[in-house]
């Protein structure tokens, strides 16, 4: 039986998309149901599923990133991007021959996608090399990146009083329940919005997520040390704590 692992941060258009797969596909098990692309990065690796259905624009990783970490990590996953109407992305697809779906998902168009699929998968010609030339055209996830102004600054409170940060120097963030622990040279405050929220407005060539609730600013990392079950730890500059990088965010470190 062939699995999928769906990625998509809107709760409604997750539920869809699972209703209209298993009408279009009933023999076709959902794995996991992922609402960002870490958690979707993550269930990949671990379901190693036939199929991925990434949302490009999701909090944290976006899809590009995810199906980019998803080469290695599951390299017989094919991919199926799922997008709002962008012609850019659109004739980027269509010249890669990679397969796509244009929100709202028509009926018809997914049941072509899943026939497409399915061939693939029976023939033995599940080949990524169109995946792997479209990933390159867009560096990894530039496209949702480039529009955007990233976080200069952030207010953050550590017991009474709040403090002014400078984005520049954060060493790392941590997920704390729905708030982020913001750490720093002169220890830690508290962020009131959630890890995922705030990775969308960072510079994402600064600042790497190694692990679904830790995100690091590069430039305060010493070394990166790897083990032999493919997990690695970041050693810093500044601070002494070491932070883990779990297996599929190691695939993204390689590509930096």
């Amino acid at each position: 039986m062939a699995k999928c692992v769906i990625a998509e941060d809107e709760a409604l258009l997750r539920q869809s998309l699972r209703e209209q797969l298993e009408k279009a596909w009933p023999a076709l098990e959902i794995a996991a149901e992922c609402e960002d692309g870490a958690e979707a990065l993550e269930a990949i690796a671990a379901h190693r599923p036939e199929v991925a259905f990434l949302d490009i624009r999701m909090p944290g990783l976006t899809g590009l990133e995810v199906a980019a970490g998803a080469a290695e990590a599951s390299p017989a996953t094919q991919v199926v991007f799922v997008t709002a109407y962008d012609q850019y992305a659109v004739d980027a697809f269509e010249r890669g021959a990679v397969d796509y779906l244009l929100k709202p998902i028509a009926p018809d168009r997914l049941a072509a996608t899943v026939r497409r699929i399915q061939s693939r998968l029976s023939d033995g010609a599940a080949s990524n090399e169109a995946l792997a030339a479209l990933l390159r055209e867009f560096d990894a996830g530039r496209l949702a990146a480039a529009a955007r102004t990233p976080l200069t600054w952030i207010t953050a409170s550590a017991g009474r009083e709040t403090r002014l940060i400078m984005v520049d120097d954060v060493i790392y963030f941590r997920a704390d329940n729905k708030y982020t622990t913001v750490m720093t040279t002169d220890g830690e405050a508290l962020l009131r919005k959630p890890i995922r929220e705030l990775l969308a407005e960072l510079d994402p060539s600064v600042f790497k997520q190694i692990h679904r609730s830790t995100i690091v600013n590069l430039k305060a990392v010493a070394a990166v040390i790897r083990d032999d079950t493919g997990k690695g730890t970041l050693r810093l500059k500044q601070r002494p704590e070491t932070l883990l990088v779990s297996q599929p965010f190691m695939t993204l470190f390689r590509h930096m």
